[in-house]
């Protein structure tokens, strides 16, 4: 819940680096609280016609939208790429599919020209 807090916390910082940890944990906390959110507007009546999700779904999407975005351009930045690299995913089905293997890279080690390895500080901190 930590990761999570944290890319809430930075939530319009697109520079730096973000730790396959922390990408993955935020995607896993936000898998599940919008499937509440989804499990919140059918209990209470308010979903869409024909659609199985409604206004809560909506205002959470709406809310994790930006620091969902610069999660993952500080995760392509750990790697060594640049943030616009997410912009693969507009291709068919192969941008999905590279995208997906950037974000299960590990990062570089030592310092990259987006910022020092978060691995390395967090070690500092501890």
């Amino acid at each position: 819940m930590k990761w999570y807090l944290k890319v809430l916390r930075q939530y319009a910082d697109f520079s730096g680096r973000a730790r396959r940890k922390e990408y993955w944990m935020f995607a896993l906390f936000n898998l599940i609280f919008a499937f509440c959110a989804i499990f919140l507007d059918n209990m209470m009546g308010l979903t869409i016609e024909g659609l199985p999700y409604g206004a809560f779904y909506f205002i959470y999407v709406l809310a994790v939208f930006v620091p969902g975005l610069a999660v993952v351009v500080r995760r392509l930045h750990d790697i060594g790429k640049s943030g616009w690299m997410f912009l693969v995913a507009l291709i068919p089905v192969v941008g999905g599919i590279w995208l997906l293997v950037l974000l299960v890279t590990e990062g570089n080690s030592g310092e990259n020209k987006y910022g020092s390895d978060p691995k390395a500080v967090l070690a500092l901190e501890v």
